[in-house]
């Protein structure tokens, strides 16, 4: 029933157009479903569609394996992760790299280079699956205002509290790694990945890339993780693992 609504609301709206540029706009909100991303929470499609003609945000897709950003690159763009799955590395001059958090769907990204300066961020941005970023010019948000009206305002108070949650992002990853054992890493890791999916099954990478975002040793995790078990701590299941905290 929604898509027809959806696609009924589409047609009705190519109807009252002839400007393709237009309908392709508004093809990609619904296709992309722009509409259900924290940033334009209480926006409607049109509203959406205006706020992105009046800033020039554009879409671009990344491949796993290459950057969305790198280390200290110049960057005029606030990014918007549409689709797929990225994680946060920092990296220092001598190119030693240190894995923070995962970005999903929703997820800000480039808001530091963007506002600040390059020299101000050290972290790249590396794409765990195939990804699509919207990106929406700075300097473009910032002196959009008067035209969007409400619109702006509410992007704004949207695009404040993203940046508030990504302050918490940063904070849980400094008390996961304060932890002083690897058992303990690995409840914290999985409590708080339980918030976040709003689920006990919680869905958990590769042993690697799990490694990488604890900051431990692959065989001492996978070793921790078999003791875990048959202590009967913890029940892995595939892509998922869970805490029986009845036994913790």
């Amino acid at each position: 029933m929604l898509v027809q609504h959806m696609q009924r609301l589409v047609h009705d709206i190519m109807m009252q157009t002839n400007d393709f540029a237009e309908m392709e706009t508004i093809m990609q909100i619904f296709t992309l479903e722009l509409q259900e991303l924290p940033l334009f929470r209480g926006l409607s499609t049109e509203e959406i569609e205006k706020f992105i003609n009046h800033t020039a945000a554009v879409t671009k897709r990344y491949e796993k394996g290459s950057y969305v950003l790198r280390p200290y690159e110049k960057n005029a763009n606030i990014g918007v992760m549409v689709n797929g799955l990225a994680q946060v590395v920092s990296e220092d001059r001598l190119g030693n790299a240190t894995v923070g958090h995962a970005l999903e769907r929703g997820a800000l990204l480039g808001s530091t280079s963007a506002i600040l300066s390059e020299e101000y961020n050290p972290t790249a941005i590396e794409p765990l699956t195939d990804v699509l970023v919207l990106w929406i010019p700075y300097r473009s948000l910032l002196v959009a205002g008067p035209k969007l009206g409400r619109i702006h305002g509410i992007v704004m108070m949207n695009l404040l509290e993203a940046f508030c949650k990504k302050n918490l992002l940063m904070m849980e990853k400094l008390k996961l790694l304060s932890q002083k054992s690897l058992r303990e890493r690995i409840i914290l890791y999985l409590l708080q990945r339980e918030k976040h999916q709003r689920t006990s099954k919680v869905k958990v990478p590769r042993r690697t890339q799990l490694a990488k975002e604890l900051e431990c040793n692959r065989s001492a995790l996978t070793r921790e993780i078999s003791l875990m078990v048959e202590a009967g701590i913890l029940v892995c299941q595939g892509d998922f693992m869970w805490l029986e905290k009845d036994k913790l």
